[in-house]
């Protein structure tokens, strides 16, 4: 695997009860990069996510993450190489504040436990660092309000920021701008734009034109396979995606 190859696979293939959902999937994703993975509903990209992310095992193929094989390791194992996933419905804890749900993020660091039974002085540690993240996504507004009474793209800001406490070196983002208004899918794709700095990104999204001006690199899937591959222009103007992905012929 090149140097410049951060998180590869080869040959990646899902299959349930008979049906194969990921077909073969050679994917190679560049370090600093972001990558997105696209598709229509139904092309395996949830499923092609979830076997990267090891929520599920792959039926065949392999997945290298900096050179090291990970095919085989679990969820927990992979998030301590730096490979770390956010989800598609908001995944914070929801009548905690923001400010506590970053430093729960922040609390990694102490081990494999989790101080929610011990004084809120023990956590106290962590107010800096959590209150800079929390203005890294435009959210220190918010510090002090309950992630539930948040609107749902502040949510998922706050989701970011619970990411970033982790210090990845590689963000997984499950379609980051679902459901969201126009509005909000412009902030968040300028805050994945900044936080992208030093960081690979892999996101799954199913809107090519939210991807157009964000992605490095474009992976169109349909039918569990690889259709096409590029930057924008190479993949928009592909005939095979125009009538796959967006139902356009070459008329």
């Amino acid at each position: 695997m090149s140097e410049e190859c951060v998180l590869e696979t080869e040959g990646l293939t899902k299959e349930f009860a008979g049906f194969t959902a990921v077909k073969d999937v050679s994917l190679r994703v560049m370090r600093g990069s972001i990558h997105a993975l696209i598709g229509p509903n139904g092309a395996g990209k949830t499923t092609c996510f979830n076997l990267l992310t090891k929520f599920l095992e792959p039926t065949r193929g392999r997945i290298s993450y900096k050179g090291r094989d990970i095919t085989s390791m679990k969820p927990a194992e992979v998030a301590r190489l730096g490979l770390i996933r956010s989800f598609q419905i908001s995944a914070v804890f929801p009548h905690m504040t923001a400010l506590e749900n970053v430093r729960v993020a922040l609390q990694r660091e102490r081990g494999n436990s989790f101080d929610f039974w011990r004084s809120k002085r023990v956590l106290d540690v962590y107010n800096d660092r959590a209150r800079t993240l929390l203005d890294d996504v435009g959210l220190s507004e918010y510090a002090d309000t309950v992630a539930v009474e948040m609107p749902y793209g502040r949510k998922r800001a706050l989701e970011i920021a619970t990411t970033l406490a982790l210090d990845p070196e590689m963000m997984l983002l499950d379609e980051p701008m679902a459901g969201m208004g126009h509005e909000d899918i412009d902030k968040i794709a300028a805050l994945i734009k900044s936080v992208s700095a030093n960081r690979t990104i892999l996101m799954v999204e199913h809107n090519l034109q939210v991807v157009a001006n964000l992605s490095d690199r474009i992976t169109v899937l349909t039918r569990g396979q690889i259709l096409a591959e590029g930057d924008y222009a190479t993949v928009s103007m592909n005939p095979d995606v125009r009538q796959a992905y967006m139902g356009v012929g070459d008329a």
